[in-house]
């Protein structure tokens, strides 16, 4: 089993589903705030990310001493499980210069857009990356 290096989002699961999405939010900021300033919180209700959340913190510092104090901790009635995010958030991305929108067609022909962190994961620039700042609607992954 591969480790994820320390970074600035959370990946939240078990969280109870019963759970309104603006209640959800509101709780997770008012409940990870207190270890740090938060650029964002992802919390959706798709079939995809139910029960699932991400916190951006600005700081590693911060994200690491939510992890180790929230991590079991009964929210909602529901232990948390926290872990490092595997990606980089877009919040953090845009912060360091990174974030970049891709577009390219689907297998119908439509225009498709999709962001990418600048190189790709073999050291290359990202091909056809769009610099612009055209919005994506509520599509703020983390």
């Amino acid at each position: 089993m591969s480790t994820i290096d320390p970074n600035q989002t959370l990946y939240i699961s078990n969280i109870n589903g019963r759970v309104n999405k603006e209640e959800l939010r509101l709780s997770l900021y008012q409940l990870f705030a207190t270890y740090g300033p938060i650029l964002d919180i992802v919390a959706k209700k798709t079939d995809k990310m139910r029960e699932q959340a991400f916190v951006v913190y600005d700081n590693i510092a911060s994200a690491t001493t939510a992890k180790r104090s929230l991590n079991g901790f009964t929210f909602f009635g529901k232990p948390l499980k926290i872990e490092y995010a595997k990606t980089k958030s877009d919040a953090v991305a845009k912060l360091d210069g990174t974030y970049r929108l891709k577009i390219y067609k689907d297998k119908s022909g439509s225009d498709v857009v999709k962001r990418t962190m600048g190189d790709n994961a073999d050291g290359y620039p990202a091909k056809a990356a769009r610099t612009d700042d055209t919005d994506e609607s509520d599509d703020d992954h983390a």
